[in-house]
């Protein structure tokens, strides 16, 4: 693969190894490794992920440098549980289900009556 210069080799070793973002930091060591001329199924091993994914690393980051390997907004409804519930929320499902949910494991339905019991009547599966 081809990857432009707009970055040395250092540089983009230092990009990924102090990235706070750990996504953005993944992309940075892909493109780092296509620089050092590794092949796509050697980068695949590495990172783990797929040809195609990692095609498109390198094409954004050639077409606008790390700048281009920023996540995109996302289309799709805004979620309509305030930024102060959230966390606990996904604490709450991170924890698992409880006797009081009345399953064994958490599923749509399930986690839609937490939401309602919880966390209020106004949110729905579709907006988290």
């Amino acid at each position: 693969m081809n990857v432009k210069k707009h970055h040395t080799s250092k540089q983009l070793i230092n990009l990924y190894k102090k990235h706070p973002n750990p996504r953005l930091a993944r992309r940075i060591h892909a493109v780092c490794l296509a620089s050092k001329g590794l092949t796509c199924p050697e980068i695949m091993k590495i990172i783990g992920a797929g040809r195609r994914t990692i095609q498109q690393w390198v094409k954004r980051y050639n077409d606008s440098g790390v700048e281009g390997l920023q996540d995109k907004p996302r289309p799709g409804q805004p979620t309509k549980l305030p930024k102060e519930l959230q966390e606990a929320f996904c604490k709450r499902i991170d924890a698992g289900p409880i006797e009081q949910d009345g399953v064994s494991v958490l599923n749509g339905p399930a986690i839609q009556r937490i939401l309602k019991r919880e966390f209020g009547a106004l949110y729905s599966l579709r907006s988290v």
